[in-house]
């Protein structure tokens, strides 16, 4: 292999850590995954792929020589005649006479590279796997490695393997027959096709190459007309690495599918699976296994919501697994509501992970319905409990006055009734509503979460100063909607959750009081004709332009949190609020970087260290 030059391949991917075009170059230690042969959700796979085997370092020297040995081992299985086999007369064989030949034919409507090599005449698709460069004009060293001079990428010719791990590269067998050069253009059998795809695409996931992530994703397209499949496998492969649970990925993901099952061009249902997968290879980068505790416990609720107050991680996840055991994702249900409403907790995260968590798991089934609960488990558990410091005292005592019902008026809350008010103004009024139907409640809430989001004081997430407690952005409002989406549908399947979901609802409208202005421009924000916007919003989805995963997994989020309030019968006053909050959000540039801030309170922060305690 004299004939290697160094170099390497573009990770072509723009993940806000370079632009496209990143220069990954090939590595003295190449990483080779081996492994016995498992079964994942009814398609077999190589673990190495799969199933997270270990990655083995092997020098580079031994990392050329494995993959010689791979490439010769599949090539004399290739030898074998398929039944299915499809030989075509390409060229005439003089035309490889002498040094360096080659040539590209078309065969059968494929566009095919043919070159002279000491191992006789070999054929590959013409086009790079990578982007689609002509190999043809690529060079070749004497034990078959094709270099691609685009972006430096080595394909072995006797069996399409990539030096460095990229995309496989399409070979074909070849006879020389009475002067004629005969290739097989057969396909390969779709569950042959399958296992490489998908082992391929693990790899494409662990390197968070998001443009191979779509063309294996296109790959498997091709085989079965849809990719959705592919969260599955994102799923099982990511679920252990996140140490501390749930992410917004998989809640982006259950969203994503959602939209998936609504539309019909492959185009779009493409768009859904590649940013749900995307999304968890994003947020999985780099990060080791973290076992699942092991074990079973029959399940119980009570004592499964005991384990996670306890925070007691390794009890829950027992439960949790014998809850799925016995019954799936729908025995746990309303254990894990009132876990996550237990507390004002996660900035209102547990509670729409455990809604998304319930989507997710109907969508996708019993395949991985363990490795999403055992998941939310973790971030149940390791969750912040906000009620806990001294800014929101006061949602234990308007909690603890709730079960007076009887003695609380009746009347029809407003959105205007929590307008400006704090936190603990916020929970009063909440309190003194609670005779009323908790629904109409949650819609005045809702409301008034909107609008704070169109009274936001944008100076506020513009400023280079401050105390690091009056950070915030355009997430801290919009978690107001998503989460208040959730309350709805989980206090309606389980009204005693109703008091918690409220109040926290409350606690939400309190806390962004403080960074709004007094009389926002409504006018501006307003939206006619809701169900035009609302799906000029869905569209805009499909190519948000976004680098961030953070930022559009919050843009579909608070998109279809808000369509699935409207959908529910949200009252007109409310509705109309709601649509020009989203509205403002959707279409406000976002500060992602506060460079002058960081540094100004990091100063600030350091300067008092040894004083007294604040933020």
């Amino acid at each position: 292999m004299s004939s290697l030059r160094p170099g390497g391949r573009w990770r072509a991917f723009d993940n806000g850590r370079g632009g496209e075009g990143n220069r990954r170059g090939p590595r003295e230690c190449l990483s080779v995954r081996v492994g016995p042969t498992s079964t994942l959700c009814g398609w077999p796979a190589e673990a190495g792929g799969l199933s997270g085997a270990p990655t083995r370092q092997l020098p580079r020297a031994a990392a050329i020589a494995y993959a010689t040995v791979r490439t010769r081992r599949r090539t004399t299985s290739n030898a074998v005649e398929r039944k299915d086999s499809r030989w075509s007369a390409a060229a005439d064989a003089d035309i490889l006479r002498g040094e360096n030949a080659r040539t590209t034919v078309r065969v059968d409507g494929k566009h095919i590279a043919l070159f002279a090599t000491p191992d006789g005449i070999l054929a590959c698709n013409n086009r790079c796997p990578h982007e689609g460069y002509p190999l043809v004009e690529g060079t070749l060293d004497g034990d078959c490695w094709l270099t691609c001079h685009w972006h430096n990428w080595k394909f072995n010719l006797k069996d399409g393997a990539n030096l460095y791990g990229g995309d496989r590269l399409r070979v074909y067998p070849v006879e020389v027959r009475d002067g004629k050069i005969w290739v097989d253009t057969a396909d390969e059998p779709s569950e042959e096709k399958r296992i490489y795809i998908r082992r391929d695409l693990r790899t494409a996931m662990e390197d968070n190459d998001y443009f191979r992530i779509a063309r294996e994703l296109g790959r498997i397209a091709a085989i079965d007309g849809d990719a959705a499949l592919a969260v599955v496998d994102a799923v099982e492969w990511s679920a252990e690495r996140f140490e501390f649970g749930w992410t917004h990925a998989y809640a982006g993901a259950a969203d994503w599918l959602v939209l998936h099952d609504e539309r019909q061009g492959q185009d779009a249902k493409l768009t859904c699976v590649l940013e749900a997968v995307g999304h968890i290879a994003d947020d999985a980068l780099r990060q080791p296994r973290y076992a699942f505790d092991p074990g079973s416990e029959p399940y119980d609720e009570d004592a499964f919501v005991a384990a996670v107050e306890d925070e007691d991680v390794a009890r829950a996840s027992r439960i949790a697994r014998g809850g799925i055991e016995a019954g799936g994702f729908d025995a746990l249900d309303r254990g894990l509501v009132r876990a996550a409403l237990a507390h004002y907790s996660g900035f209102g995260h547990s509670l729409i992970y455990v809604d998304k968590a319930r989507s997710l798991c109907r969508r996708l089934g019993d395949a991985v319905s363990e490795d999403i609960v055992l998941a939310l488990v973790r971030a149940l558990s390791y969750a912040r409990r906000e009620d806990q410091i001294p800014e929101f005292a006061d949602y234990a005592k308007a909690l603890a006055a709730w079960p007076s019902a009887g003695n609380a008026p009746t009347v029809d809350p407003t959105p205007q009734d929590f307008r400006r008010v704090g936190i603990g103004a916020a929970l009063e009024r909440a309190l003194s509503f609670r005779g009323a139907d908790p629904v109409r409640l949650h819609s005045a809430l809702l409301g008034a979460s909107a609008w704070n989001m169109l009274a936001f004081d944008l100076e506020r997430a513009t400023r280079t100063n401050g105390p690091i407690s009056g950070n915030v952005g355009w997430l801290d409002f919009t978690h107001a909607l998503t989460f208040g989406a959730a309350v709805r549908a989980s206090c309606e399947r389980y009204p005693s959750e109703w008091p918690r979901g409220l109040l926290q609802m409350a606690c939400f409208v309190g806390r962004n009081r403080a960074f709004t202005v007094a009389e926002p421009d409504l006018d501006r924000w307003y939206v006619a004709d809701i169900d035009a916007y609302m799906d000029s919003a869905v569209e805009r989805l499909f190519d948000h332009g976004d680098p961030e995963f953070i930022i559009s997994v919050h843009l579909l989020k608070t998109t279809l949190a808000v369509r699935e309030e409207l959908a529910r019968g949200l009252p007109e006053p409310e509705a109309a609020l709601c649509v020009a909050a989203l509205r403002r959000f959707l279409e406000t540039p976002i500060k992602r970087k506060h460079l002058r801030r960081t540094v100004s309170q990091a100063l600030s922060f350091v300067a008092r260290e040894d004083g007294p305690a604040s933020v």
